[in-house]
């Protein structure tokens, strides 16, 4: 391998480390609300240690054209041929990249192996994206073709026109030119092995280590989206984590609350769960006082009979998690969702199988294409007898109702979700997952002009979902089940957002619970106690006062009607875990320290305190040491249930 050969390649990685740095300017530029709370000097320091993420995921993507450059050929057919290759990989990585500097602001972190097991749901989806953010399209065409331009090519080789016999006495030149090849492949096979690992340290570079800095948000800005995908694929879903030794120590730390005993015979009550894509806090008028709301429907729900949590936080940032939180209690507390990941096939026991076993017909409704994220697998791992997707619509693809790409928009299919429950035989106990405010927010074309487009693309789409959960409520409360019907509606995750208030760590999670019975008057209840997805098990299993056998319910929620507790949640946000209580919010770093913050509704301070109580330091940082060692073991060793 000549000395000019690995001059070259130095040279093509340099380029690539430049068109990294340009991507992370990108990314910075489009989410530069999320990094506001960081300073200047903070922000360079992430885009510095940035470059070593973008030497591993660099050298991780590049391995197949690494091996094609030790072939020490000048051919210009065999070096275009190497060139191909480096562009076609680069573009992937440049792809991934552009790619994130949108998706990001829906899921709250950079990609991971998603991409993959999704794959047909973005497949789906390819043209309706492409329309709706063509623009990437320019920067990709844009960089591709400067790499491409400014790829080093080596010298064209000499042709002597007769060549000198070769000599018997070169032998020992022979095999000196072998040994320093040798010698210089090993050389650069240490050097891409200390680049992938990121340096000496004793364990290999990982997500987790781009989170130590503060404000810990930047962590984002120093990764980049080839490193985290790359580092997804194969890898194991989830780091055990065994902060306790002692069982009885766990389960004090853990602080679970049991389900209240039953004191009434259990209620028959039908049960209704509406998930309201992208349906965040933000948008509801009703929890933001003086500004604009797009939910007038929802807010009268709210303010006329209904229970409204006003400090409920959803468990994760992608719809993918919000179904094993909302149906079995199991929060996102990993990178990749449950859903899709080897842990499906583990012990789990949904609200599906608890009502099923009292009598109740259960069902999962979705208007998109069968199979969407994995939403029909996880239904009957739920225990819902019955899948209905969009195959089940009336005329399935070949409706009028469908838009071409997604699913069947609200209107029509909470229409039809209200017909199907006059069939089901009762008591039923039926989930609901909603659409259309899903990106890239389309108001179907009867109602474009009906719903003005707010400051967000998001908006007129929430404002049009709304109407259309008016109207499912008319054609429900024209039926007999209505008034025997437990309703409880709550949003997957959050989406775009214009108002400070709520760009923060907090504010990103922050999202409605609302409890509606048209038949009875519901329990008192402190609207004010933390809430989260993972309540909503025990709390309709308390409603309804229903038992429920020993350890077939996960300890990381409770009833919201549990007097005798504030509640909680927990989540995972930029490699950290946090725990929300009433007064103070706690975040457990990658590396293991625990910082605490004082509570506020949806808004989480840019630094923790600095001189926390010792007492509630310890007490909520064992509590969430403890979700998080249940949380890890119980998915790696299948004992979820078992502590």
């Amino acid at each position: 391998m000549p000395a000019e050969f690995l001059r070259l390649l130095a040279r093509r990685f340099l380029l690539l480390l430049g068109a990294y740095l340009l991507l992370r300017l990108g990314f910075y530029a489009a989410n530069r609300t999320t990094f506001q709370e960081a300073e200047a000097g903070q922000v360079l320091l992430a885009f510095w240690h940035g470059f070593r993420f973008d030497v591993a995921g660099l050298l991780l993507l590049n391995i197949p054209f690494l091996l094609l450059s030790l072939v020490p050929s000048r051919a210009r057919g065999w070096q275009r041929l190497v060139q191909v290759v480096w562009l076609l990989l680069n573009g992937l990585g440049v792809a991934l990249n552009l790619i994130d500097t949108e998706y990001f602001k829906f899921i709250g972190r950079r990609t991971s192996n998603e991409l993959a097991t999704i794959g047909d749901d973005v497949r789906r989806q390819a043209g309706q994206l492409v329309l709706s953010y063509w623009y990437l399209l320019i920067p990709f065409g844009l960089l591709l073709a400067v790499l491409w331009r400014l790829y080093p090519l080596p010298k064209a080789a000499v042709r002597h026109p007769s060549p000198e016999p070769p000599s018997t006495n070169n032998k020992p030149r022979t095999t000196k030119t072998a040994l320093l090849y040798a010698a210089q492949v090993l050389m650069l096979a240490g050097l891409v092995v200390l680049g992938i690992r990121g340096g000496l340290q004793l364990k290999p570079l990982r997500t987790g280590h781009a989170f130590g800095q503060q404000p810990a948000v930047l962590g984002h800005l120093a990764l980049n989206s080839t490193f985290t995908f790359l580092k997804s694929l194969g890898a194991e879903t989830i780091e055990r984590k065994q902060y306790f030794q002692s069982p009885a120590g766990l389960r004090q730390a853990l602080a679970a609350r049991p389900l209240p005993p039953a004191t009434t015979a259990p209620r028959p009550d039908n049960v209704v769960v509406v998930l309201l894509e992208s349906f965040a806090s933000e948008y509801t008028g009703v929890e933001n006082p003086g500004r604009r709301g797009y939910t007038p429907f929802f807010d009268s729900l709210a303010t006329h009979g209904g229970l409204l949590f006003r400090e409920h936080y959803a468990n994760g940032r992608r719809s993918i998690e919000a179904l094993p939180a909302t149906l079995a209690g199991l929060p996102g507390l990993m990178d990749n969702s449950f859903i899709t990941s080897s842990f499906q096939t583990n012990e789990l026991h949904g609200l599906g199988e608890l009502l099923g076993r009292r009598g109740y017909r259960t069902s999962l409704f979705h208007g998109a294409q069968n199979g969407t994220m994995g939403f029909n697998t996880f239904a009957g791992i739920a225990g819902m007898q019955q899948y209905f997707g969009l195959d089940e619509y009336p005329g399935g693809a070949g409706s009028p109702d469908f838009d071409g790409h997604w699913g069947i928009p609200d209107v029509p299919y909470l229409q039809y979700f209200a017909r199907e429950l006059g069939r089901q035989p009762e008591p039923f106990f039926s989930t609901v997952f909603t659409l259309s405010a899903h990106e890239p927010f389309l108001v179907p074309p009867p109602y474009t002009k009906r719903f003005a487009p707010g400051t967000l693309p998001i908006h007129a789409t929430v404002a049009y979902s709304d109407f259309a959960l008016r109207q499912f409520f008319a054609a429900a409360a024209r039926q007999p089940w209505y008034r025997r019907t437990l309703f409880v509606l709550l949003a997957d995750h959050t989406s775009q957002s214009d108002d400070p208030a709520y760009q923060n760590t907090l504010g990103a999670y922050k999202t409605p619970l609302l409890l509606f019975h048209p038949g009875r008057a519901l329990p008192a209840a402190n609207v004010h106690r933390i809430t989260q997805q993972a309540d909503v098990p025990a709390t309709v299993l308390d409603l309804l006062q229903v038992p429920v056998p020993p350890r077939q319910l996960l300890p990381f929620g409770s009833s919201v009607f549990d007097s005798t507790a504030t509640g909680r949640a927990v989540f995972l946000s930029g490699g950290s875990y946090f725990l929300v209580h009433a007064d103070f919010v706690t975040e457990l770093t990658a590396d293991n320290q625990v910082r605490l913050y004082p509570y506020q509704t949806h808004a989480l301070p840019a630094a923790p305190l600095a001189h926390p109580n010792p007492e509630k330091l310890r007490q909520y940082g064992n509590e969430l040491k403890a979700c998080v060692q249940v949380f890890s073991t119980g998915l790696l060793d299948n004992t979820l249930y078992h502590r």
